[in-house]
């Protein structure tokens, strides 16, 4: 992202356009209310402005950018898209910008008569190794701008851009960001035969592999600041010529070389970054025991978090956003069921008390949520629930079943950093895929359709 670089041109746009105003912060959409009243939007297609001579080469790019902003802007659930053959306007024909200012402009009656609330106009071109692109969002039953922006990178970042501006258009019309420039880390089995640790978007584009021990590596997470990931694998040892679970932390990128963090005898896995950037929480297994440890990245200091009761496993540490509690799964009551600790007094509750097995919390960005998995007896299933961080208000988010007709699995959710959305992987359609549902349960999707198997995903907290 440090090559895509965006500009603000709404001075430019006014100057151009004296009859639009701009929106000035107005909140045109609740995102509360989204649910129940979607906005009518018309996406028409992006024009090229580009040269003749690259043209066919552009188109692609082109329609690339188009197919990303909508995905993003369908994914956000405020929108209800209008059809093509619904428009009055050739929009190749016209500009990006309205009559009367442009005399090749469009014509904002054209898309109040068809009841379109919001238009988006962008238009394109390559020039050598960049990719511009000009964008305006406008509010049709006022003829107002709400805003208007130019981007411009590399064409390897063309779907980068196009994600920069769905974001814009949420964040100009609601007054909050979107995610749609976060990043996914997750263990996959994409060349075959092992399991490593892979990053993507969030719609499951640009896969890279951050990982290569031709191996097992499992349970990637994200460092704060989005710039490093920590993983386990189960190393070789030459000395002991034994494999081990150690723990790895190493930069985001393709090729970067792993540090070994924790290499005790036996499991070191589970990691979760503090949000202070230098304290880690990890599970560590002692003769047979697994406890959480906290690990300070600065002093290489190790301090017990937890410790039993009577032998039980305490894992799977989730920090909460403001860093005062932890939540964990942990078998001291009998079953697997989740537990949330104040990481100041270190008094504990438990949090879950239904099902035969609860795992994987997540935390919601704002600390009130708690999503995890549960398995359902009954059903011979886990499912994604969603709760109040303290065990209110649980509900269930998931109900799938497979083409044989049996409940599929639904598992190890992960809130995206905006807290709208829950991704999971599911084995609905054979493989374990990811699957995206809005955090109230609606709109639920598949994102990756292929012949590898999925696990762990781990969001970013960062968003841009």
């Amino acid at each position: 992202m440090k090559h895509l670089i965006f500009s603000v041109v709404a001075a430019i746009v006014l100057g151009a356009l004296p009859a639009l105003s701009q929106g000035n912060g107005q909140v045109y959409i609740s995102v509360g209310q989204a649910t129940s009243k979607k906005s009518l939007l018309a996406l028409p297609s992006f024009n090229y402005f580009g040269s003749q001579a690259q043209k066919s080469s552009a188109i692609r790019i082109g329609s690339e950018m188009y197919e990303a902003v909508k995905n993003d802007l369908d994914v956000s659930s405020l929108f209800v898209m209008m059809k093509p053959n619904a428009f009055l306007e050739d929009v190749s024909l016209v500009g990006l910008k309205p009559k009367p200012n442009d005399p090749n402009g469009f014509n904002f009656k054209n898309w109040s008569a068809i009841g379109s609330e919001f238009l988006i106009r962008a238009g394109y071109k390559v020039i050598g190794g960049d990719v511009e692109l000009e964008g305006y969002v406008y509010y049709v039953p006022q003829a107002k701008l709400v805003v208007g922006r130019n981007y411009k990178g590399p064409k390897s970042q063309a779907r980068s851009i196009a994600h920069r501006f769905a974001s814009d258009v949420v964040e100009a019309l609601t007054g909050k960001g979107a995610m749609f420039n976060s990043k996914v880390v997750l263990t996959a089995n994409r060349d075959g035969k092992y399991k490593e640790i892979y990053s993507m978007d969030w719609d499951g584009f640009n896969i890279q592999r951050l990982s290569n021990f031709r191996n097992l590596s499992i349970s990637p997470t994200w460092s704060t600041d989005g710039k490093r990931v920590a993983y386990t694998s189960w190393a070789y040892h030459p000395k002991a010529k034994t494999r081990n679970a150690d723990l790895f932390i190493q930069d985001a990128r393709p090729g970067a070389k792993p540090e070994l963090v924790s290499y005790k005898k036996g499991i070191n896995s589970g990691a979760e970054f503090h949000p202070n950037g230098t304290d880690l929480y990890l599970t560590i297994s002692r003769e047979g025991n697994a406890d959480i440890y906290k690990k300070n990245l600065s002093s290489g200091t190790v301090t017990p978090i937890t410790n039993g009761p009577a032998g039980a496993m305490n894992v799977e540490p989730a920090i909460s956003p403001d860093g005062t509690k932890m939540a964990f799964s942990s078998d001291r009551s009998g079953r697997p069921m989740l537990y949330v600790m104040n990481l100041a007094t270190k008094s504990v509750r438990k949090v879950t008390k239904a099902g035969h097995y609860n795992s994987t919390p997540s935390w919601s960005p704002d600390g009130k949520k708690l999503a995890f998995a549960g398995f359902d007896r009954k059903k011979n299933n886990f499912d994604i629930f969603i709760m109040d961080w303290n065990g209110f208000n649980l509900e269930r988010l998931t109900s799938s079943k497979k083409t044989n007709g049996k409940w599929a699995n639904n598992k190890s959710p992960t809130f995206s950093p905006d807290g709208r959305h829950i991704m999971f992987v599911s084995d609905r359609t054979g493989n374990y895929q990811l699957f995206l549902v809005n955090a109230d349960g609606t709109n639920e999707r598949q994102l990756t359709k292929d012949r590898f198997n999925y696990e762990k995903p781990k969001w970013s907290k960062i968003f841009e």
